[in-house]
């Protein structure tokens, strides 16, 4: 017998540090679609507590994760009750909620979090223990928020295509399951697609925040890159890494970009951030937001061997925005964007990852790609991408440049300042193609279905940041992703746009997941 689980039904005492009795009311937390100002709304309406909504989230994934193959949760936050316990008696003392007050978190399993093994998908670092929190992770952690959960992703983040590791296996996408989340952060987008927990937090060093999220329904936000820290993140090409919000709501996205941002000593690349950032984000959450916005359509994404479905919803969006306000410059062009767009992937791995293993995991066995290549099972692409990675390093091509960050390797900054003088001289607000150009791929297939992934091809080179919001959905509940580019630093422009797309289109919907009756 199957049943729908939308609503975890508990007892609730009355009044707040109350002991449960056989007195107290039955009643629903309906946790579909939870927003991270619904929660604080019912905190402060007595309508549950902090501890009620952090158990009902873990009996969702207990009931639902594995039952249904979906696949997406590592491990569980034993701590999140407890953590959730103390938020409720300081609300109860204070009569004040921070930021993120008992927001319960889906972390991506390469963040370091303390009292989790932090693996970064692989068996080699089942039992890496991290000393402290990822920045991101301590800043979440300060202003309220639980670690609920770790999420699976794909190993050692090598994969946009799909989302499979040898710590837990295949995550699969909750709105079909024979079909993948996209990678790497695949376990984070479809555990929060799914309503495992309020938000969550990826990371994209091409992909892989804006990849899944669109597969999910989600809004992604690869932010500006020096906008956040990359500290405590197990690193892929640490030159192009950024790590940030995967949410149901561009609101709720905002919300955890506002406390994650900033500059941090251990990180130097946000030292570029200073003077950036403004005292709130959540100001620019305009619902008219896109009143005299001009938005550049990028034809040469766009139209590249799109599938027939993506296109209709792609045109669908455009329309959408030209009737919510824009101005829609159709085409955009960039002089020189298909010479610009090439050559830029180093590939640095070895040298990242043995650094990261030298400062935080510490362990004289695992100090060598070749140590982690050696210490166990792992995924056919892992075993595949680290013995390449093994002989070959930086950038490929005759007279390869350098591989530095977004701020002084040339080739990076040539395409960036490409674009945005473009941006310029059209008085362009942001850029939009879709996120992907094809549906998800099967999971039997994903290799030879794997096409369409236009968020590989600006933002990771040039620092840019690029937004991803639900546009719709293709033939078989599909999910599609409508992305935003914008220049340096506009965070608070694409939240504006992003918002006003949201809210005048409303194309997020859950997911229907089903279990066997236990």
């Amino acid at each position: 017998m199957m049943k729908r689980i939308g609503w975890l039904f508990l007892l609730i005492a009355i009044g707040y540090g109350c002991q449960e009795s056989a007195e107290s009311p039955t009643v629903a937390i309906n946790l579909e679609e939870l927003t991270i100002s619904q929660i604080h709304e019912a905190y402060k309406a007595g309508e549950y507590t902090s501890e009620q909504l952090v158990t009902a989230y873990l009996e969702r994934i207990n009931q639902l994760d594995r039952s249904t193959g979906l696949n997406a949760i590592v491990i569980n936050n034993e701590a999140a009750i407890q953590r959730a316990r103390e938020l409720d008696a300081e609300y109860r003392e204070t009569g004040s909620l921070g930021a993120l007050h008992g927001i319960p978190v889906i972390v991506k399993d390469n963040y370091q979090t303390i009292g989790l093994p932090t693996t970064a998908g692989s068996i080699a670092l089942k039992d890496f223990m991290a000393e402290e929190d990822a920045f991101q992770v301590r800043r979440l952690k300060e202003a309220g928020a639980i670690v609920l959960a770790k999420s699976n992703m794909a190993e050692w983040a090598f994969s946009p295509m799909h989302t499979n590791s040898s710590i837990l296996g295949t995550t699969r996408n909750p709105y079909h399951l024979d079909y993948v989340p996209a990678g790497s952060s695949g376990g984070t987008g479809a555990a929060v697609a799914a309503n495992f927990g309020a938000v969550g937090l990826g990371t994209d060093t091409g992909n892989s925040i804006r990849g899944p999220s669109s597969h999910n329904a989600l809004v992604g936000f690869r932010s500006t890159l020096g906008l956040t820290s990359r500290h405590g993140i197990v690193p892929l090409y640490l030159r192009n890494d950024v790590g940030g919000p995967m949410c149901r709501t561009v609101e709720d996205a905002t919300r955890i970009l506002q406390v994650i941002a900033g500059y941090d000593e251990k990180d130097p690349i946000t030292e570029n951030s200073r003077g950036q950032i403004p005292d709130d984000y959540v100001q620019f959450l305009r619902a008219d937001g896109l009143q005299g916005a001009r938005i550049g359509v990028l034809r040469v994404l766009a139209n590249d061997d799109i599938h027939p479905e993506i296109a209709s919803v792609f045109e669908q969006a455009i329309a959408d925005l030209s009737r919510l306000g824009a101005q829609i410059v159709d085409p955009f062009e960039v002089p020189g964007f298909d010479s610009l767009r090439q050559n830029q992937w180093c590939s640095m791995f070895k040298q990242d990852i043995e650094e990261y293993l030298r400062v935080n995991v510490k362990d004289e066995n695992l100090s060598t790609l070749q140590d982690l290549i050696d210490a166990g099972e792992a995924t056919p692409i892992a075993k595949a991408r680290m013995a390449y990675f093994l002989e070959n390093e930086g950038r490929r091509g005759e007279n390869p440049q350098p591989c530095e960050d977004a701020y002084t390797d040339q080739h990076r900054i040539a395409f960036r300042e490409a674009i945005e003088k473009a941006m310029d001289s059209l008085q362009v607000d942001a850029i939009i193609y879709p996120s992907w150009n094809h549906p998800p791929a099967t999971i039997d297939n994903f290799q030879e279905e794997y096409k369409g992934d236009n968020s590989q091809i600006i933002a990771p080179h040039t620092g840019q940041p690029a937004f991803t919001v639900p546009m719709g959905y293709t033939n078989g509940n599909l999910p599609a992703g409508l992305q935003f580019l914008g220049r340096m630093y506009a965070e608070p422009t694409l939240i504006r746009i992003t918002y006003a797309y949201e809210q005048g289109t409303k194309h997020r919907r859950p997911p229907v997941l089903t279990a066997e009756e236990l």
